[in-house]
């Protein structure tokens, strides 16, 4: 089998028809669909799994960690080699590789030798390649998509992943009590070969290369990425928001099945409805987001949607153990602004970041976000074996409360957008000026030359 690095070629420079191909979109955005479906079905009976065999809060917790380890270590670095490499051979090579370490882990269970530190290891690995497949989709749906509707395909995006968490929560529970979980692993390999095969398919166009990026290493790019994101006061102050917020949200929603069984009293019937429920509702607020298109200040619209999430989870963890049913209510409102913020802030990010600099700080803005999630989780986990895991949904709501409320009060993030586009367009003027001097310097040589 192929590397990664072996089966990336040079990029192919396309043309400005071929890079707004909704038609090819769709066709990709299908089969990552299927694909998802597959891996999360797969994750609702694997963390069951751990769940009933461990009872652990702190295992749970260390499985979240391994996940996200690779993405804050090797993201950064990741985005630099999608910007360089050709972004369809990235997402095919990443999907069969994943696919195949969740063959792995099957056998494992099918020969009945597995651990928990063999899903451990399985979870880095695919965290690994998920690394650099997720910047790479995010980069080629910049090229591939008009602008004016990149806050629609957020929300559709969104509403996927709720259509997804809505059926795989239930269906993997019918599952898990059926059949063996080395059956229901081989679900997401099958699912993967619709991924590879639709985006192998189709046409995925790639952005003009600058001159000189082949001459500059990994080091270099992440720190042009760095010094992109340094003149932009708005996104690193959402950047330091979203990894305050991963520090403490992420450990309530990890610690859901745990929530379930200690404090409700329930089963994987009532944690596969929870998690419907929240679903339920990123279904209906990706559809509205998708046909509204948000406020004409997409930063607005994600702020205030993320202030009621932080007040649902609030009253979850405030809620006595036989409101169960208003659990569920509240946890179908918190999936219903879930959509609304995210897909405005990446429609954001889409618009104003060039797309020959996407790969690098799409990867960026992700290390930053979930650096402090296993900080977060490495507390969670004892806390909530000593305290109980109520505490941490009514810590994480008022945090995430607080801060979408205190960042209507900062001019530069609710002006994030518009001071990018000034600050691009201002680039673009210096750019011009300085090949208009060159040009001029030019003829003047050429004039003085003797004949």
């Amino acid at each position: 089998m192929k590397t990664v690095g072996s089966a990336i070629e040079e990029p192919e420079l396309e043309t400005d028809a071929q890079q707004k191909s909704l038609r090819s979109f769709a066709v990709m955005w299908g089969g990552q669909a299927v694909s998802l479906f597959g891996s999360r079905l797969v994750r609702f009976a694997v963390i069951w799994w751990i769940t009933l065999a461990t009872g652990s809060a702190t295992v749970l917790a260390t499985a979240s960690i391994m996940f996200l380890l690779p993405q804050i270590i090797v993201g950064p670095f990741a985005g630099s080699y999608v910007d360089r490499w050709n972004r369809k051979r990235v997402m095919m090579v990443s999907d069969t590789l994943i696919a195949a370490t969740i063959g792995i882990l099957a056998l494992l269970f099918y020969l009945n030798i597995q651990e928990v530190w063999h899903i451990y290891l399985i979870m880095l690995v695919s965290s690994f390649l998920g690394s650099f497949h997720f910047p790479a989709m995010q980069a080629s749906t910049t090229l591939m998509v008009p602008e004016e509707h990149y806050s629609r395909i957020g929300g559709i995006n969104q509403s996927l992943q709720g259509v997804i968490n809505v059926l795989a929560p239930p269906i993997g529970a019918v599952l898990y009590v059926l059949f063996p979980l080395e059956s229901i692993l081989a679900i997401d390999i099958v699912t993967a070969f619709f991924a590879v095969v639709s985006v192998a398919a189709i046409h995925i166009p790639q952005p003009e290369a600058a001159p000189d990026s082949e001459k500059q290493s990994p080091l270099s790019d992440m720190a042009d990425g760095l010094r992109f994101l340094k003149g932009w006061t708005g996104a690193l102050l959402l950047i330091v928001f979203a990894m305050i917020l991963n520090l403490i949200a992420t450990p309530a929603f990890s610690l859901l099945p745990l929530l379930v069984i200690n404090y409700f009293g329930g089963d994987a019937t009532t944690l596969a409805f929870m998690q419907s429920a929240f679903a339920l509702g990123m279904v209906t607020g990706g559809a509205i987001l998708g046909i509204w298109g948000g406020t004409e200040n997409r930063v607005k619209t994600g702020m205030g949607a993320l202030a009621i999430q932080g007040a649902a989870l609030f009253f979850v963890g405030t809620l006595p153990s036989d409101f169960v049913e208003i659990a569920f209510l509240l946890l179908l409102v918190a999936g219903f602004m879930n959509p609304i913020f995210n897909g405005s802030v990446i429609a954001i990010m889409q618009a104003t970041i060039p797309p020959e600099m996407q790969g690098r700080v799409f990867s960026l803005i992700i290390s930053g976000a979930t650096a402090m999630t296993p900080i977060g989780l490495a507390f969670a986990g004892p806390v909530a074996d000593a305290f109980g895991v109520p505490i941490w949904f009514i810590i994480s709501g008022l945090v995430t409360a607080s801060l979408s409320v205190s960042a209507f009060f900062v001019p530069s993030v609710m002006n994030l957008e518009k001071i990018a586009k000034e600050r691009a367009s201002k680039t673009q003027t210096e750019d011009e000026n300085q090949d208009e001097d060159v040009s001029q310097d030019s003829a003047i040589e050429a004039k003085t030359l003797p004949d």
